[in-house]
């Protein structure tokens, strides 16, 4: 038994070594050549893709696996049953997948699939299609995928769709049989119940056949725009006749990892001036009510890229697309869908937010259903930001929002861990929460750590060595050890893989006429560096700053023009901290972080004095 038993240790101690020894990295690449013919009258279309797969894995593949996400619109799929049983259903879906018709559900089925030629044995299971290899895919080799296949549109109830809530007839988001991910961790095929999505990086040839009234914005360069019209600018623009009523439009999109489009025979499609030789396309309803709106939204969508570019990094395509359609405000590549009928105010936060997306998200395309809080947080840290100097909101602090949500959830007894798998979250209300108010404090609360002048710097170079990457949690956190010369394993474990919370007190403070003792607190189990600001009865201040023995190292002064004195570190297992003020003076209040970026969940207890 003991010789069985070492053995085994043996190889669970070689495997171990093996499995960390990582790769350098990598990922996948696909290219898309598809054609549909749509038509409008039925909502139904038919599909040909040409895909063509290079596995620059060091794994040899044996099978693949596609999403088929319009598939989710069937009563009695995952998404159907997932909302008429979570206890907080999202107002848009309910259970009106459960009521669908046979003509308004949403399907996508294959009628062919091979590979070099060859046909290929395949299973729709939902949402997901799964497909055996007659040839594996060898480690640096391609291989050609040929799909023909049949869909309809679902009546719009959760991003796609046709006829959505303010007309838009044809919302085409996730419409086409997308390849899964593979990537360091596997295969990601996921089905689609209610999050967001995970691609691979590729060039997409997308020709639409659509009615002859229909105007089309979304992914892409539009090819041919003197065949097509609608408000597209080309040297010699002739429009030319349609084809049986039909046009075909041509669009071509590199280095994306998805393609999304929308249609609308009403649409006006205006286009703007953006930074760097962008062109903004504007598409939205004739309608009376909302064209004003739609029109002052166009300089302020060129004044949001320009700070997206300043403060991330340069937007790398020649056109963004805001297009009126979906259920709210999605992403997409080179585009958004968003609903029109808004104040401006919320029409300007939508396009900043969904703009935003465009960096984090779809240039930094961090894996969504396994790091939402990476999506949503970091795009509304800096789209906050945006929105406060583009609409002068003069807020001091613009992330005050998302820190109220934050501390909601904190303090609910019901917060899972920021490493739940996006579908997985017990409530929505709790998913949203911690990927967007979180998310967002994630960064907010890392300015307090390693001070602002050091985020903005690792923001930059995140995006400089991560773009048109696949970005992980570890991958960002390293940017900013190596950005701040500290270390931050610990920050990003207690915050995200943990439901730890920050509670620090000004337990007691002692005067006995020549020096103060003061005594500090840390009653939460999550550790963080102190400032703590002083003001004394004659008027003077002065900050401490306690070092988190764990970072090995201190941050910049926050506040240059006050006098900073550095402590000894503050070791996590030792609950209480005391020092001493031996300047004579008698304080008159105290807080420990007066800049209110630390999310503690007692701040009450961070004030001493008046």
């Amino acid at each position: 038994m003991k010789l069985f038993l070492s053995s085994i240790l043996t190889l669970v101690l070689v495997a171990t070594t093996s499995a960390q020894n990582n790769t350098s990295y990598w990922q996948q690449k696909v290219d898309y050549k598809m054609e549909i013919d749509m038509d409008v009258n039925t909502y139904q279309y038919k599909g040909k893709q040409e895909l063509v797969y290079t596995n620059n894995s060091p794994d040899t593949l044996n099978r693949v696996f596609y999403h088929l996400y319009f598939n989710a619109f069937q009563p009695g799929s995952e998404m159907d049953v997932r909302s008429r049983s979570i206890e907080d259903p999202d107002s848009r879906v309910t259970d009106r997948i459960s009521k669908l018709a046979p003509s308004e559900i949403g399907y996508i089925k294959p009628t062919s699939l091979t590979q070099d030629g060859t046909p290929l044995q395949y299973e729709v299971v939902g949402t997901v299609l799964e497909v055996a290899l007659n040839t594996p895919i060898l480690p640096g080799s391609s291989t050609s995928f040929d799909m023909v296949w049949d869909a309809q549109v679902p009546l719009q109830i959760r991003r796609s769709g046709r006829n959505n809530a303010e007309g838009v007839a044809l919302s085409m988001t996730q419409w086409y049989p997308k390849l899964a991910e593979y990537d360091f961790e596997g295969w990601h095929a996921d089905p689609y119940i209610g999050r967001e999505f995970h691609g691979v990086w590729g060039d997409f040839d997308v020709e639409i056949t659509i009615d002859k009234d229909y105007t089309i914005g979304g992914t892409g360069y539009l090819q041919n725009p003197a065949e097509v019209g609608h408000g597209y600018q080309a040297e010699n623009q002739k429009t030319m006749k349609p084809k049986k009523g039909k046009y075909t439009w041509h669009f071509v999109a590199p280095n994306v990892h998805d393609f999304t489009w929308a249609a609308d025979p009403e649409y006006i499609h205006d286009t703007y001036p953006g930074p760097n030789g962008v062109t903004l396309h504007f598409f939205y309803k004739d309608n009376p009510d909302i064209i004003e709106n739609w029109k002052n939204l166009q300089p302020k969508t060129a004044e949001l890229m320009e700070y997206f570019n300043k403060h991330i990094g340069q937007y790398p395509y020649k056109q963004y697309s805001v297009i009126q359609g979906g259920d709210g405000g999605m992403e997409y590549a080179m585009c958004t869908l968003i609903t029109g009928n808004r104040k401006f105010g919320s029409l300007v936060g939508v396009t900043a937010h969904e703009l935003a997306h465009s960096w984090f998200q779809f240039l930094l395309a961090t894996n969504e259903l396994k790091h939402e809080w990476m999506d949503e947080g970091f795009t509304s840290y800096i789209s906050d930001k945006a929105m406060n100097e583009i609409m002068d909101e003069q807020k001091p602090n613009p992330h005050s929002g998302s820190y109220r949500g934050y501390l909601y959830l904190a303090t609910s007894g019901k917060e899972q861990p920021q490493s739940t798998q996006a579908d997985r979250y017990s409530t929505n209300r709790g998913y949203g929460i911690s990927s967007y108010s979180k998310g967002a404090v994630f960064l907010a609360q890392l300015a307090y750590v390693i001070g602002n002048e050091n985020l903005e710097k690792t923001l930059k170079r995140y995006y400089n060595e991560f773009a048109f990457k696949h970005p992980t949690p570890n991958d960002f956190i390293r940017v900013a050890e190596k950005v701040s010369g500290l270390e931050l394993e610990w920050y990003l474990t207690d915050w995200t893989q943990t439901t730890n919370t920050i509670d620090y007190e000004i337990k007691n403070v002692a005067f006995d006429g020549t020096k103060t003792q003061v005594t500090l607190a840390r009653n939460g189990l999550m550790p963080m560096p102190i400032d703590l600001y002083v003001t004394y009865e004659d008027g003077s201040q002065e900050s401490f700053y306690i070092p988190l023995q764990m970072m090995r190292g201190e941050k910049p002064n926050p506040v240059p023009t006050l006098t900073r004195v550095v402590l000894t570190d503050w070791a996590w297992a030792y609950p209480e901290y005391v020092f001493e003020i031996n300047n004579g003076k008698k304080v008159k209040n105290m807080m420990i972080d007066a800049s209110q970026r630390m999310a503690d969940i007692k701040p009450e207890n961070n004030i001493y004095g008046e």
